[in-house]
């Protein structure tokens, strides 16, 4: 290994996908980004070039007619694509971008460039299905790259462990018949988009790849911190990927506002999921591991969660961040949720 053991994707182009108003904003990535450089986190990372997604890159797990349809859709300006996702006409060429730096970011860590990536993108992409965006997400970057990761690269098994508040339903879908991909899933549940219910486990050559831990609003560290050691890093331990993809959703903070979010992580629990990742990457593959940003919309909590997350990727020990744990509060009991799980999966 040559140089920085890990890198940081980042791309002005991404700042492109101008969303007007909306909370899905180019400054969730602007304020991280300097925050990173300002504090000389970015300092201490490679900096490599990011690429765009190749068409056949894209097809792996997108229908040529949305590729086609995101390509032309905001040629003429703002477009309201659903209710609550916008393109623009810098969209597509961000959109491209984002998948692109999480494949390159892939091929990166499997050559041993790099131990370790963080991969600071946007639009965010584990909601956005075969056929269509969804969730403000337009190509589903993570899943584009564990694609690659099987199809170009010859990785025999890859895993997915998607933190963001929601379930990522376009990820499950990409894989839910492929027992080559683990996707496990820790998200709020009764909640958008309504996926990932803890039977949902796959199905045909996939049965048992997918692993959803849905939760209770009101969780915090410490039952994270629970369905990590019984149910996350044991799945892992066994399923042994060659590669470890992270979508990193930053939305269950405590100070998020996203509508309906109850969940209550803080930074340093963050950057504890991030880490105990890292540890089970290094005793599986090598360390060989890719975190992609997905949801968070409390821009400080967003920014210090990303720093703590890229300071636990280069083996420092993360900085105390601003805002701090979340206020008391009696946390939902979720034993015998953990315990079903474990018991379904044989963990």
């Amino acid at each position: 290994m040559t140089g920085r053991n890990t890198a940081l994707y980042y791309d002005p182009l991404f700042l492109g996908h101008d969303t007007l108003d909306h909370i899905e904003s180019a400054a969730r990535v602007q304020k991280s980004i300097e925050l990173l450089e300002t504090s000389g986190v970015a300092d201490r990372m490679a900096r490599p070039a990011c690429r765009d997604a190749t068409e056949e890159e894209l097809l792996r797990v997108h229908a040529a007619r949305h590729i086609e349809r995101m390509r032309h859709v905001a040629a003429d300006g703002p477009v309201l694509l659903l209710p609550d996702t916008v393109a623009n006409t810098g969209t597509y060429a961000a959109a491209r971008r984002a998948a692109g730096a999480c494949v390159a970011a892939a091929e990166a860590v499997w050559r041993g460039e790099f131990e370790s990536a963080y991969c600071l993108i946007r639009p965010p992409g584990h909601h956005a299905v075969a056929a269509m965006p969804m969730g403000f997400c337009f190509f589903n970057n993570v899943a584009i790259a564990a694609a690659h990761a099987r199809a170009a690269l010859g990785i025999e098994r890859v895993a997915i462990v998607d933190i963001d508040i929601h379930h990522g339903n376009g990820t499950q879908d990409a894989f839910y018949e492929d027992g080559s991909v683990l996707y496990i899933s820790t998200h709020q549940y009764p909640y958008y988009p309504g996926t990932g219910h803890w039977r949902e486990t796959g199905a045909g050559a996939g049965t048992g790849a997918t692993l959803n831990v849905p939760l209770p609003g009101g969780c915090g560290d410490a039952e994270y911190g629970l369905v990590f050691d019984d149910l996350v890093e044991p799945a892992l331990r066994r399923f042994r990927p060659g590669l470890v993809l992270v979508s990193a959703g930053y939305d269950a903070h405590h100070a998020d506002p996203i509508d309906g979010a109850e969940m209550r992580l803080s930074c340093a629990g963050y950057a504890s999921l991030i880490r105990r990742l890292k540890v089970v990457a290094g005793e599986v593959c090598e360390g060989r591991m890719v975190v992609a940003l997905e949801g968070g919309y409390n821009l400080t909590a967003l920014s210090w969660a990303v720093r703590n997350s890229c300071e636990v990727l280069l083996g420092e020990e993360p900085s105390p961040d601003p805002i701090g744990p979340a206020p008391p509060r009696t946390a939902p009991d979720i034993t015998a949720l953990v315990a079903a799980i474990r018991d379904l999966h044989r963990l």
